[in-house]
């Protein structure tokens, strides 16, 4: 039997490793991915599914986070596109964690480690060829200024596993190779790779989310909205290019069409972004050149979230 759900999907991600009756699971996780020096040996989910609440907002963000037995405060998320912004997405959000623990008054000795974790179906450092990054606020020699703050990125098109069936004995490897490779495997031949107990369990919950209708219903709905959001960015590219084109045929009456409409095209990618919109004064003093290479800059931007 094939195994129907994805990992990476963030609803059955949060039932993976944000499930307060699977603890082993999500502890199994922060360890293989942080290889902290003491291992993590409990873990409390602070936002668990509340399944009453999730019906009436089906786009509820599905992050997970937990505070561990050392009082770390712990943030997961799976994105299968990349978003725009991520870097700064993932500093605001460890960020956020770390500030919303003190309050007026109270002594930064409160502090507890905010530590970031985001799984992302897509690549975003192609000069690394490393799928795991961490990001910590050290000097450029090492030295560490705090471990206040801690994120870690995996780039799951990165990870290439060995194709000789063999079984995979690195915990970070092991956890790589589900994400990548539970969808459309047999569990026979998945158990047979990853051999720890704790990888029967994740697959019986992949497989309690393919056999409850309620859960398979809210599976396939955040695969709707995934197909519907990507759409959206796809229609837009597709109306903005023609604006852009329109736009420059107004703009090449007064200043040269090519020129106005590479003005209108690099507004409209900005647009699409969520960028300021560059207006005409910063963008007539360049070069055709300079800015043809901002046209392609943007356009690559806007492909790696749409993939």
């Amino acid at each position: 039997m094939l195994i129907e759900i994805d990992p990476t999907v963030d609803f059955a991600c949060k039932l993976l490793l944000g499930n307060p009756e699977y603890p082993d699971i999500t502890i199994h996780f922060l360890n293989a991915i942080l290889r902290l020096p003491s291992p993590i040996v409990s873990v409390e989910i602070v936002n668990p599914i509340v399944w009453k609440e999730f019906e009436a907002d089906k786009l509820s963000i599905l992050d997970i986070l937990a505070i561990d037995d050392a009082d770390r405060r712990l943030n997961v998320e799976v994105q299968r596109t990349k978003p725009t912004c991520l870097p700064q997405r993932l500093a605001y959000y460890s960020a956020t964690q770390l500030v919303d623990q003190i309050g007026e008054g109270d002594s930064y000795r409160k502090l507890r480690p905010s530590i970031g974790i985001c799984i992302l179906n897509s690549v975003h450092f192609s000069q690394l060829a490393e799928y795991h990054s961490e990001f910590r606020l050290r000097t450029r020699s090492g030295l560490e200024l705090t471990n206040c703050l801690e994120i870690h990125l995996l780039e799951l098109p990165k990870y290439s596993p060995v194709d000789d069936n063999g079984v995979i004995t690195d915990p970070r490897d092991q956890w790589m190779y589900f994400f990548r490779r539970a969808k459309g495997s047999s569990v026979e031949e998945l158990l047979d790779r990853l051999p720890d107990p704790v990888f029967q369990r994740a697959v019986g919950v992949l497989e309690m989310i393919s056999r409850t209708p309620d859960q398979r219903r809210h599976y396939d709905a955040r695969l709707k909205w995934e197909l519907d959001e990507n759409t959206r960015i796809q229609t837009a590219f597709e109306e903005g290019e023609l604006k852009g084109r329109e736009e420059g045929e107004i703009k090449g009456r007064e200043e040269g069409r090519e020129e106005g409409e590479l003005f209108g095209k690099i507004r409209m990618l900005q647009n699409l972004l969520s960028l300021p919109q560059s207006t005409d004064d910063v963008l007539r003093p360049r070069s055709r050149t300079e800015l043809e290479s901002l046209v392609t800059e943007l356009q690559a931007q806007l492909r790696k979230r749409m993939t």
